[in-house]
């Protein structure tokens, strides 16, 4: 089946239930109310063909809509049961509807073999992010036991992997990578490494790196979501790329038009959720990636190929220019003439590097800490803190990472 066939069938399977969400959403969704009215569909969607074109809502237009609309910008549905509420790098604020494993990511899961009889080190951020409880959600789903680990600690949960009997791992792959130098450097004992799985997201995962990975833990899968529509994509063994789960509908579309690419071209991932309490329709995540088939011809998520919107992730978080903007603006009150951000990639681990120049007399050293300090509050990722005479650019953020 040619990618193009196997596009229109792709359509042809999940447009009703798009059409279906978008249904059951109206009049109860002010926010896709809306932007149905804007687009001329006040009367109705008849043909899911018709939604291509609705204007992409993109994750960087949330926080200004959210504030014209609090507190969730109208894309809850009014009648809505919601059991918690987080606020991510942005601000964006989200909402965990009542049931069991909401982000739907038991999929994922499901496809790394994790389920009944593990127990599982969860390192994703319990604190205000939705990271940690969403897998949390999961892993109950699927009667598996977990250990919040959280982000941080790494030598305790080193020992908790040894201590409890730890089989499987949720986290960022450069996490786990630590957690496995941790382990060796504490002496731990080898035959006390019963952890075989792991489900990895949130960064990239060059061939090296799982290579690397799977010498002490066989089953790595990767997983792609994002703290809005939860599960996006996700590995199997014997598939090429990642599979789009049932309750999700993904478009490649061109970041300008918001039309779908041709086939196999790279765009943005723009995503429905087949949830009519909170039925994000094109929803334009900043991901680039493209279709690719696997060996049977089915469609696959080639995963996550770089960035089109304004914010950069890092270490799993977002951080966004207004706010390196806002934390720069307030070094400068601390002794930095000037200051930039710079993400960059050491050793398969993202880094994020504070550059300032400072003014005359300043205390290079009371500065460093007190930036170290500020950054960690604002953006949630700890720097590398460097003072230097001059900058190449006062561009607030800079992502000098080199995905090819």
């Amino acid at each position: 089946m040619s990618m193009r066939d196997a596009l229109v069938d792709y359509r042809r399977q999940r447009g009703p239930r798009v059409l279906d969400t978008v249904h059951a959403a109206a009049g109860r969704v002010p926010g896709l109310d809306r932007r149905l009215a804007q687009a001329g569909m006040a009367g109705g969607v008849a043909d899911v063909n018709e939604l291509d074109t609705l204007p992409v809502l993109s994750k960087d237009a949330l926080p200004a809509l959210q504030k014209q609309h609090p507190p969730l910008g109208g894309l809850l549905a009014e009648d809505a049961t919601v059991v918690r509420l987080f606020a991510s790098p942005g601000p964006i604020y989200e909402p965990q509807l009542a049931g069991s494993d909401p982000w739907n990511w038991t999929p994922a899961l499901e496809a790394c073999g994790i389920g009944a009889g593990d127990v599982v080190l969860n390192c994703f951020s319990y604190h205000l992010s939705p990271a940690g409880s969403m897998f949390d959600e999961a892993c109950r789903a699927t009667g598996a036991v977990v250990v919040p680990g959280g982000v941080g600690s790494v030598e305790v949960q080193a020992q908790v992997v040894a201590d409890l009997g730890v089989t499987a791992f949720i986290g960022l792959p450069s996490y786990l990578a630590a957690l496995g130098e941790k382990y060796d450097a504490l002496g731990l004992s080898a035959k006390s490494w019963r952890l075989s799985k792991a489900l990895v997201t949130a960064e990239p995962l060059p061939d090296a790196l799982r290579s690397q990975l799977r010498e002490r833990t066989p089953t790595v899968r990767m997983a792609y979501g994002t703290a809005e529509a939860g599960l996006i994509g996700f590995e199997r063994e014997s598939a090429a790329g990642l599979v789009v789960p049932d309750d999700t509908y993904v478009q490649i579309c061109d970041p300008v038009t918001g039309q779908p690419t041709e086939p196999g071209e790279s765009g943005e991932v723009v995503v429905s959720v087949l949830h009519a309490d909170y039925p994000l329709v094109r929803f334009g995540t900043g991901d680039v990636s493209r279709w690719v088939q696997d060996e049977e011809g089915r469609l696959r998520l080639a995963g996550v190929l770089g960035r089109v919107g304004a914010a950069v992730k890092v270490r799993g978080m977002f951080v966004h220019p207004h706010q390196a903007r806002d934390v720069i603006a307030t070094l400068r009150g601390q002794g930095a003439a000037s200051a930039r951000f710079v993400v960059g990639r050491e050793d398969d681990r993202d880094v994020l590097r504070l550059e300032a120049v400072l003014v005359e007399g300043a205390d290079a050293e009371g500065f460093q800490a007190s930036a170290t300090r500020l950054t960690k509050e604002s953006l949630r990722v700890r720097p590398e803190v460097v003072v230097v005479d001059a900058l190449e650019d006062e561009v607030a953020l800079v992502d000098a990472r080199d995905w090819a």
